[in-house]
């Protein structure tokens, strides 16, 4: 999500910054922005939402709005305090034009025309860190619909009309690494539920310079108990203080409640060092409700908090790994059904235009380009997959493209487009459409080596519907404990819905009853990416951020997992080896 760039362009070679030795770019100040809306009056007979903000950001040179992120979803609230914040690089001496739209979420399709537009915000980040506070309200405009465009929406803005308030809070992150791992349990709480105990969850909220508040977790909820014991979580250390370790942090208990109207059973009030010591003792806190406080004199709490353990960890980033030595093996898998369209006819998906790349080609240019910096040899295994396969016309769902069964890579992206024109040539467009094949050939050697020192991306690139949907979700459950990611590129028109299922934002994705470890797949049709003036460099820029962007998250999470630190002496790349491909 964030960019890089100077804060301070220093003069002739000054210092007014120091570059960056691992990226070679000039560290940009990262800022927090908080989301919070009021008193959303909406058009459904005031009815509550399932609210969700979506962040735009304008690209400086084409002026076209580009989706940032999206905050979590939150029931049942007409004023929504979003959890989920976004970081952005501020830079004084640029305009960064931002844009918050708002929308109500009516099914979990993660297409925005699906759901109810309520309205939205320009503002630019410079505002709303200059604002006092580093506070800005606004009020939120309406849209009116065209006549001439009924799909989007037009941003009007009606006169008189009251759409509530958007509320953006701006705090320079701290450089603090740690990341802090607690649980706590409770005991007593008081009931709240007429028919049953209560169904308590926690509230955290870091103080701001300002007195205020601002969200930073949420537990999860436990079901029908006075006494519960919540899961234990991590949570980055300037999310708790912003690197303050006296910064006051405040709990809120609640009983959750289906419609929304969650009841308030106490709070307490600690900090990050306070906190700490939970590392040699248990630390525990009285719930207390203030109201009930000042109206019986015989109150003592509503309970208490224990803080069962607490440890402390320094967070390794993406550059630690790759500066230690970590390589990143990028292999591709290209479909090769017949619905893609005979190659040689203009139509194909396939056809090989003198004059330009067709999407596969640019997917696999867009990607690849940039993934090969982190590979030392360049040298990179190509397969296909839905193809009919010479002398015999056997069928095959894992093919090399150069034709070489004993040794299948490719040297650096041309070699892998020469295999891939190659390929054209010699197979019969065929099918069915299977994915399982290829994600377990790669999972192979991503298990022969998991102590950190490789981690594997497969990026598919495929123009229909899966055919092997519940061998394909197998074998994705079984790759997630692995260290490899896959990215999903569909080309041309066809409906991607199951695409969807697969990539697992949203629902993590199983089978047989078990979960996925990790999310590992990031799918993205390639028709969103295109650019409407032709312009295939930017396309492919475009493409390549998004499917990328979840490469270092997918990464350290296998890191993390397997409790595997950054090598701090990197030792000389050893080549591949090629019997590790012999079982296709």
């Amino acid at each position: 999500m964030d960019g890089g760039g100077a804060l301070e362009k220093p003069e002739d070679g000054g210092s007014g910054c120091e570059l960056d030795p691992v990226t070679g770019s000039i560290p940009a100040t990262k800022v927090e922005i908080t989301v919070s809306c009021r008193q959303r009056v909406t058009c459904l007979l005031f009815l509550l939402l399932l609210p969700v903000c979506i962040l735009y950001t304008q690209e400086v040179e084409t002026k076209q709005w580009k989706e940032f992120g999206r905050t979590e979803v939150i029931d049942n609230t007409l004023n929504p305090d979003f959890v989920q914040k976004y970081i952005l690089d501020y830079f004084f001496e640029e305009k960064q034009n931002l844009r918050f739209d708002l929308y109500d979420v009516d099914s979990k399709s993660p297409d925005l025309s699906k759901h109810d537009f309520l309205g939205q915000i320009y503002c630019t980040l410079g505002e709303i860190v200059g604002s006092s506070g580093s506070r800005l309200e606004k009020p939120l405009g309406m849209v009116s619909w065209s006549l001439l465009s009924p799909v989007h929406p037009v941003f009007r803005g009606i006169p008189g009309k009251k759409c509530g308030t958007i509320i953006l809070t701006a705090e320079e992150l701290d450089n603090c690494r740690d990341c802090a791992t607690m649980q706590f349990c409770a005991n007593k709480l008081d009931k709240k539920d007429f028919f049953g105990k209560s169904d308590p969850f926690m509230v955290f909220y870091r103080s701001n310079e300002d007195g205020t508040f601002t969200i930073c977790h949420k537990t999860e909820v436990v079901k029908n108990t006075l006494n519960p014991v919540w899961q234990p979580f991590s949570i980055p250390v300037r999310a708790l203080c912003n690197g303050d370790y006296d910064r006051s942090i405040k709990v809120e208990v609640y009983d959750w409640d289906r419609d929304g109207s969650h009841d308030f059973i106490g709070e307490f009030t600690t900090s990050y060092r306070e906190l700490a010591r939970g590392q040699s003792q248990f630390t525990v806190y009285e719930v207390v409700n203030p109201k009930k406080k000042l109206k019986k004199r015989k109150y003592i709490n509503s309970g208490t908090v224990t803080l069962l353990s607490f440890s402390v960890e320094s967070e390794y980033t993406f550059l630690d790994y790759i500066k230690g030595g970590t390589q990143i093996h990028f292999t591709v898998a290209i479909d090769f059904t017949a619905s893609n369209g005979n190659p040689s006819q203009s139509t194909s998906l396939h056809y090989m235009n003198p004059y330009q790349m067709n999407a596969y080609a640019m997917a696999l240019k867009a990607v690849g380009e940039i993934i090969q910096d982190y590979d030392s040899d360049k040298m990179f295994p190509a397969l296909g997959f839905g193809a009919k396969l010479p002398p015999d016309g056997r069928v095959s769902h894992e093919f090399p493209l150069n034709g070489n069964v004993d040794n299948p890579y490719c040297n650096g992206m041309e070699g892998i487009l020469e295999a891939y024109h190659q390929s054209l040539k010699t197979v019969q467009l065929y099918g069915p459409t299977n994915f399982a094949p290829v994600v377990n050939h790669v999972a192979r050697y991503a298990e022969a080596v998991q102590d950190g020192s490789q981690y594997f991306v497969l990026l598919i690139i495929t123009d229909g519907v899966i055919s092997d949907m519940a061998q394909t979700k197998e074998a994705i459950v079984n790759a997630a404990k692995l260290p490899m990611s896959i990215i999903i590129v569909g080309v041309g028109q066809a409906e991607f819905d199951a695409m969807v299922e697969l990539d697992g934002d949203e629902i993590r994705i199983s089978s047989r009853g078990k979960l996925a470890e990790r999310d590992i797949v990031q799918f993205v049709p390639f028709r969103d990416y295109m650019d409407r003036t032709g312009n295939h460099v930017l396309s492919m820029a475009r493409l390549a951020k998004d499917v990328l962007a979840e490469i270092p998250e997918q990464f350290i999470s296998y890191m993390k997992s397997r409790a595997i630190k950054p090598n701090q002496d990197p030792q000389p790349c050893k080549s591949k080896d090629p019997a590790l491909h012999t079982q296709i």
